[in-house]
């Protein structure tokens, strides 16, 4: 009777309800979601420790003038706008992994190691960590420069002296920290760590950014409409995120039986994605179309306002439109660049032919590759348009609602919104693992 009465009460609870509650109940998946959660604790803390001789109201100021300081906040999971020892997150590292990505298929060594398996990929993994080092060093010189340009560091005069040194291993040692925080998470706990470090910081800016919003009391259409165009990009988001073109496969092997050889068939498909860039042009766009500003806020005349450099400086400043036309051109570019890259270093084609397998009506060896080739590319166009479009809505939302003080930013829905289903999926293989009924249909 007890019994019964518990599954009527199960059955009529919400399915994510009750695949949570399922998954508290298993030991070893329970140990992994509070292990996951308590490392990103263990993040917010470290995040929240600055370093020393800040000047929070010039730090603030510089956010308000400056769009490369917002957009390296946002892959430091908001540890930057607390100029805190894990100000540089974990944007060396996904740099220096991108370095690698687009290496490997070049340079031979490299391409050499990464057909070597299991031990070749942990060597790449090793090279990647050490370069991460000096990236970090790089990306914080830079940093420090510019915020002590703005005033934010007003007793530290940077250069190759020990208080300099310091607040650069700081950083680095910040960064290396983040990373292996993320590593841990990934290898024992549920999710991906580094893009939940990502995710953790952009979730616990929410409150803020809803608190600035709140004050534009006299904008309430305007926030309604920002509400239901977010709610339209998350769709999106979602659509372009699980799209993905099912190619048909067959394999066939033969097995000696009966003192004859059979030939044993099968058939499944091979998914391409439709953005299976992520948001890696993201980065590399606004990375690219950032730097000129900032070049050229170092040699701009601050009183005048006029000149070359400061003509550079406020077209490429975040406010005029050709900021965001250069960065839709080149998230569209770099998508395709990306994917083709990733792609080759897939070798689908090889791989299919070493197995057995082959894609009806067309030869294996190099017909599969060009096959393979040109529909990646022709399903691409899909996912360059719609990173494009992700890359510039800021700056049509800005216009149409004319809210300033709350930004919509395309690249953190599709953080937040890629991170929680990459995570809702691993929950939901766990579930499955374990015969409790999933919660994504």
């Amino acid at each position: 009777m007890r019994q019964s009465q518990a599954a009527k009460q199960e059955s009529s609870r919400p399915r994510l309800i009750q695949s949570m509650i399922d998954a508290m109940r298993v030991p070893d998946l329970r140990a992994k979601i509070l292990f996951t959660l308590a490392m990103l604790v263990v993040f917010r803390f470290v995040s929240h420790v600055p370093i020393p001789g800040v000047d929070f109201q010039a730090l603030s100021q510089a956010f308000d003038n400056n769009q490369l300081l917002g957009f390296f906040n946002l892959f430091s999971g908001g540890a930057l706008a607390n100029l805190s020892v894990a100000a540089l997150g974990v944007y060396p590292y996904i740099t220096a992994s991108i370095v690698m990505q687009i290496l490997t298929p070049v340079v031979p060594s490299l391409k050499a190691l990464s057909q070597e398996g299991e031990s070749g990929r942990q060597r790449i993994n090793q090279i990647t960590h050490y370069l991460t080092v000096p990236i970090a060093a790089l990306q914080g010189w830079g940093q420090l420069t510019l915020l002590q340009q703005s005033g934010v560091l007003p007793g530290l005069d940077l250069g190759f002296n020990l208080a300099s040194l310091a607040t650069i291993f700081s950083l680095i040692a910040g960064t290396m920290f983040l990373v292996w925080l993320g590593e841990l998470i990934t290898e024992r706990g549920l999710g991906n760590g580094l893009s939940l470090i990502i995710f953790g910081g952009i979730v616990a800016s929410l409150p803020s950014l809803l608190g600035q919003g709140f004050l534009e009391r006299d904008a309430l259409g305007g926030l309604l409409l920002l509400a239901i165009i977010a709610f339209g990009i998350v769709y999106l988001i979602v659509l372009f995120t699980e799209a993905q073109r099912r190619v048909p496969v067959q394999y066939g092997r033969s097995i000696f039986r009966g003192g004859r050889m059979q030939r044993q068939t099968g058939s499944t498909f091979l998914p391409l994605r439709v953005n299976s860039a992520g948001m890696i042009p993201l980065i590399f766009a606004f990375s690219i179309v950032i730097l000129p500003a900032t070049i050229a806020s170092f040699f701009a005349d601050p009183e005048t306002g006029r000149g070359f450099f400061a003509t550079i400086a406020r077209l490429f400043g975040g406010e005029h439109y050709a900021y965001w036309i250069a960065v839709g051109i080149l998230t569209f570019l770099f998508t395709f660049f990306y994917t083709l890259v990733t792609f080759q270093q897939q070798d689908l084609a090889g791989n299919l032919q070493r197995n057995g397998g082959f894609i009806p009506g067309i030869r294996p060896g190099k017909p599969t590759q060009d096959y393979l080739n040109k529909l990646i590319l022709r399903i691409t166009w899909g996912g360059a348009i719609f990173l494009a479009f992700i890359a510039v809505i800021p700056y049509f939302v800005t216009q149409f609602t004319d809210i300033r003080a709350l930004t919509l930013s395309g690249t953190a829905l599709l953080i937040v919104v890629g991170v929680g289903l990459d995570t809702m999926r691993q929950l939901e293989s766990q579930l499955l693992m374990r015969n409790y009924e999933g919660f994504i249909k």
